[in-house]
């Protein structure tokens, strides 16, 4: 596996023969034979400390940074220290499982990766890495429109993992069928729409460092020369020159496919409502991760409105601010289905290209099972909101 200009690293073969530690502390295992990079990155803090070092500042700020003051990024992360764990003991349950589905698709562990674009930044391979590492971990990749990768190569890549492709509600309607029926062609099983980004959100960090995106990063589905120009599909997100969609236009255009779809960027039991009416089969509960509209309420401090508003007809997961398995346990005690993770999924890229996204899958895995015996759980799906309870101030 290459890198762009240094950045990212395969970490394939790196540490041989090491032994890990178990993360229980009882005794060693030779955890190298299965994972060859576990004793570089015994934590996920290791992996971000490890791509803040080898990412160039700008890029690491485009990763880590959100819009305006980054109050909403913040956010995003008291919010999971705002809950507390009530835990349950001599519960009898043998090993927890992790397994569910999202839209009947059969997950290992309930985290998807997101659709970040860009991944060129983080690894050459990109898309490409990050859907073979959910193979290998028994998870799903959302794939980006606005990726490095198309969504064939991506699939082709990865056909057990790249089941769900990513596209905006942007451009011409012509276009956007175009892209629906390449989707149906390469195999996928649903659609993730993502409605929150009919621009590009105020990014402070970005803007104080002169930062731009190599087109290179984006035009993956859209190459030069080809039927459609990348600017026709993304040119919205900077321009500000094309009127935002409506619910009824992305409904209208949504009847074209038969396979079922999922609203990204969802904040309220309105928007939640309408996703219903408008034919989607599930939504990410999302604000983009703090980084488009600074001063929006976290993430998982909106969940409990939308899953009320869903009502059992559709499913919800969630998006933004989650950093390690502790935080997935806490979304889906709150009515997640499953989660969706970019930045670490983008760390463990520029961490350690393939090996580094499977990592990161590995130890949110490991620390979730430990969460779920502490807690008295056998399976994430027991999970209710009873294993919860507000943080005294």
């Amino acid at each position: 596996m290459t890198t762009v200009a240094g950045v990212g690293q395969t970490g394939a073969g790196q540490g041989a023969g090491q032994t890990g530690a178990r993360p229980d502390g009882v005794g060693p295992v030779e955890a190298e034979a299965v994972d060859p990079i576990a004793g570089r990155f015994p934590t996920l803090t290791e992996i971000r400390a490890a791509a803040q070092a080898v990412l160039p500042r700008d890029v690491w700020d485009f990763l880590a940074g959100g819009a305006g003051q980054e109050t909403t990024l913040r956010a995003n992360r008291d919010a999971f220290a705002g809950w507390q764990f009530r835990p349950r003991v001599m519960s009898g349950h043998p090993v927890p499982s992790t397994a569910t589905t999202v839209l009947g698709l059969p997950m290992r562990l309930p985290v998807l990766t997101a659709p970040f674009g860009t991944d060129g930044f983080f690894d050459t391979d990109g898309h490409l890495a990050v859907a073979r590492a959910n193979a290998r971990c028994g998870t799903l990749s959302i794939v980006p429109e606005a990726g490095t990768h198309s969504i064939e190569s991506v699939a082709h890549a990865a056909p057990a993992a790249a089941r769900v492709a990513q596209v905006h509600p942007m451009g011409t309607e012509r276009n956007f069928a175009r892209m629906l029926e390449r989707i149906e062609r390469a195999g996928y099983a649903a659609v993730c729409v993502t409605v929150d980004c009919p621009t590009a959100g105020w990014r402070e960090r970005n803007l104080r460092n002169r930062f731009t995106v190599d087109l290179r990063m984006i035009t993956g589905n859209y190459p030069p020369g080809g039927d459609v120009a990348a600017q026709d599909v993304f040119g919205q997100l900077f321009a500000r020159d094309e009127p935002v969609w409506t619910w009824e236009r992305l409904a209208g255009l949504m009847r074209h496919t038969d396979l079922p779809w999922i609203a990204k960027g969802i904040l309220t039991a309105q928007d939640t409502r309408l996703a219903i009416d408008a034919g989607a089969g599930a939504v990410i509960v999302s604000n983009h991760g703090g980084r488009q509209l600074d001063g929006t309420p976290a993430a998982l401090d909106q969940l409990p409105e939308v899953v009320a508003a869903a009502d059992g007809r559709i499913e919800v997961l969630l998006d933004s601010g989650v950093r390690c398995g502790t935080d997935v346990v806490k979304a889906l005690a709150l009515g997640a289905r499953a989660v969706v993770i970019g930045r670490l999924a983008a760390a463990g890229l520029a961490a350690g290209g393939e090996a580094g996204v499977a990592r990161v899958l590995t130890l949110l895995r490991e620390e979730m099972i430990t969460v779920l015996t502490l807690l008295g759980h056998g399976s994430v799906t027991e999970l209710t909101p009873e294993a919860l309870q507000r943080s005294r101030p």
